[in-house]
């Protein structure tokens, strides 16, 4: 699976080289990182997940598997079975989610005790770029499952939620999340802006920042405040 992921990769970066290995895997990662804005992060890995598949795959994932209690739980326990070797151990988890205007109980969460992916890359923005958003787009909009994923950056574990929808980045708690003080792969942290959010999850925010500039906010409702702008 790491040599197959690698590959479709390798071809959305032109041909670079790698070896199949796992850390040759995490450098085709920060690869697509460099020279790359965030959203361009976004649009390459989309464009992998989508090399993944046959073209057909989205339809007849639509078809098969519409949004129910059971698909959901089933693509929650496909997940945990499959996908070990890119997060690591993981588990089943009942959930609340929201479906057809009510709240329902279901086993279509999925505990990852401690992210391998997250960390390996070892940067908020990578976690957030390059698997977060794009793998929730690509459930929620390509396969019409709905997909919420909740990393955790104090232990590295993340959650993720089969059957709910996810909600717009600017509102999400990782859009404000600080980078790894001890340990960010791909970038150095100062005490002086170490309460700001991680400069790589939204690239274009973090050169409205840098020019002086306060960033644009869209519904993030009256009166908000970055955690360090002044009252």
């Amino acid at each position: 699976m790491i040599y197959y992921f690698s590959s479709v990769m390798s071809k959305q970066l032109g041909g670079k080289a790698f070896d199949g290995s796992w850390d040759g895997f995490v450098d085709l990662s920060r690869e697509i990182m460099r020279g790359r804005g965030s959203k361009e992060q976004q649009e390459t890995v989309a464009g992998v997940l989508g090399g993944l598949l046959p073209p057909q795959a989205p339809e007849r994932f639509r078809r098969w598997f519409p949004l129910n209690k059971r698909n959901a739980e089933f693509n929650a326990f496909i997940t945990v079975l499959g996908f070990a070797w890119l997060v690591g151990p993981s588990e089943l988890k009942e959930v609340e989610v929201d479906f057809e205007r009510r709240r329902e109980k279901w086993m279509s969460g999925v505990k990852i005790k401690k992210c391998r992916y997250l960390e390996s890359s070892g940067c908020v923005g990578m976690c957030t770029n390059m698997c977060k958003l794009p793998t929730q787009k690509f459930f929620t909009e390509t396969f019409g499952l709905p997909l919420t994923m909740n990393p955790n950056f104090e232990d590295l574990s993340c959650e993720m939620i089969f059957g709910e929808a996810p909600p717009p980045v600017e509102l999400d708690k990782v859009y404000d999340q600080p980078c790894f003080l001890k340990q960010c792969n791909l970038g150095t942290v100062s005490s002086k802006n170490s309460a700001q959010p991680c400069p790589k999850i939204d690239t274009d925010r973090a050169k409205k920042l840098a020019a002086g500039k306060q960033p644009e906010l869209a519904s993030s409702g009256d009166g908000f405040r970055w955690p360090w702008q002044p009252n």
